[in-house]
Order: C-alpha cells, then sequence, then structure tokens
C-alpha cells in the first residue's frame, strides 16, 4: 500500500510541475498557479485540456511526465539497445533523445556518424543535424546541412527552414535569408518565422516594416480559437513585447 500511494504523489506531483512550468514560459495568468497547485489533480486536468490539449502537447506532456517520473530512463534504455544492437534506426533514437535532453554534442556525433552508406541523403537526419548545429551555434554548418533538403515539400512548413533562414542572417547572407522569410510569411501560420522575420527587419532598421509585421501577427490572434492562442501564445507574447519596444 505504502508503494501504491507513494507512487501516485510522485504522478500527481510531477503533472503539477508540467504544468507550472508550461504555464509560467508562456507567461499565463496567476490564476492557473493557483489552480495547478491547489486542485492537484483536477487544476493539472483543467489547465492541460484548456491550455495544452491537441496532439503535439499531449505528446509532449507524456514525454514530460516520463521525464519527470524516470530521469534519464529513456535515454539509459535506448543506449542499452544500441550496446546491444548498432543499428542505424538504435543509433537515430538515440541521438533523438540526446537532442531532445540537450545533450546535443552526443546527438551531433552520432547523427554525423550515421551519414554513411544508404543513409547519406538520409532527410530526418539532416534537419535534426541542422536543429542541433543551430543550438550549437554553428551557422554556417545549419546553411550547409539544411540547404540540402531545401526542395523536400515537408520543409516549407518545418522548423528547420526557420532556423536555415535564420542561419542565413546570422552568416551575413540577408537577401537569402529574407527570400526564405517572406516563403513563410503567409497569414494565419508559421508564427515563429513570421515573428523571426519581424526581428530581422527590425535588426535592418526597417522600422516600420517591422511594426507591420507584429500588428498583423497580433490582429491574427484574435481571430483564433483558445486552443490556437494556447499553440502560438510565446509567439503572440514576444511579438507584442516587440512590439512595444519599437513605439515606446
Amino acid at each position: 500500500m505504502f508503494f501504491e500511494d507513494n507512487y501516485y504523489y510522485y504522478i500527481v506531483i510531477g503533472l503539477q510541475a508540467i504544468c507550472v512550468v508550461h504555464a509560467l514560459r508562456r507567461n499565463l495568468h496567476q490564476k492557473w498557479i493557483w489552480l495547478i497547485v491547489f486542485l492537484p489533480v483536477i487544476g493539472s486536468l483543467i489547465y492541460i485540456f484548456t491550455e495544452m490539449f491537441n496532439r503535439r502537447h499531449v505528446q509532449n506532456v507524456q514525454t514530460n511526465l516520463s521525464s519527470v517520473l524516470n530521469p534519464g530512463g529513456q535515454i539509459s534504455k535506448l543506449e542499452d539497445r544500441l550496446r546491444f544492437s548498432d543499428t542505424f534506426n538504435n543509433r537515430i533514437a538515440l541521438a533523438d533523445a540526446y537532442l531532445a535532453n540537450k545533450q546535443t554534442d552526443k546527438a551531433v556525433k552520432l547523427y554525423e556518424d550515421s551519414l554513411t552508406g544508404a543513409f547519406t541523403e538520409n532527410e530526418h537526419v539532416r534537419g535534426q543535424l541542422s536543429l542541433a548545429y543551430f543550438a550549437l551555434n554553428r551557422f554556417e554548418d545549419v546553411v550547409s546541412m539544411a540547404s540540402q533538403i531545401v526542395h523536400l515539400p515537408q520543409f516549407a512548413k518545418s522548423r528547420v527552414h526557420v532556423i536555415y533562414a535564420l542561419s542565413l542572417a546570422y552568416c551575413g547572407e540577408e537577401e537569402k535569408a529574407e527570400n526564405e522569410f517572406k516563403k513563410m510569411n503567409g497569414q494565419f501560420a508559421n508564427y515563429e518565422a513570421r515573428y523571426n522575420y519581424g526581428i530581422f527587419l527590425e535588426k535592418a532598421e526597417r522600422k516600420e516594416e517591422a511594426i507591420q509585421q507584429f500588428n498583423q501577427i497580433l490582429q491574427e490572434s484574435t481571430h483564433l480559437s483558445n486552443r490556437e492562442k494556447a499553440s502560438y501564445r510565446e509567439w503572440f507574447q514576444l511579438s507584442r513585447d516587440a512590439l512595444k519596444k519599437l513605439t515606446a
């Protein structure tokens, strides 16, 4: 009985921790924090279904809960699996776990070692390696790697496209960077890319265009559902902050 109660206790604490961290990162109202803390199970469930309930976030909650209850457990299992059977799939599964847990150097080595033979052109590895390089501020390597998958249909709306545009800017290729940002500048989508395009315009001292960019993002946010607003809340808040700074 003791172990069953103890297990339940850690599940509740882990669920609360995930919800509180999620709320703080997205600058949500303090009332959510009180609800989560003082109504541990019910408050957390209300928060999840109100602010986090879409497929991507549910997957993140499951992953985060597993990490809270058993830190490093998933990685240890994947390392054991790779030692037992050194296959491409096992290497990439471990590299993905390393990258997700910010063990970026380890991830890079596994990804780079896997781009051989029949897997030299593997699009998943090239995309993940681009993300890893970006996390390490290796912007030239991002440009080199990502430029090899720009022709893929899924590239257009991927985060790799965003960091490709950013890396081009960091490398001083402003014209190419802006061309990529413009490709992602459609309405009611790509808010991460569009926010970063606004920052790009601001740094280029194109103040009025930057203001227009952030205004457009915030105007669109008023037409979205609560679920959509929750999904993109980070970029709306950042756009709001940037606009406030520009118009101060």
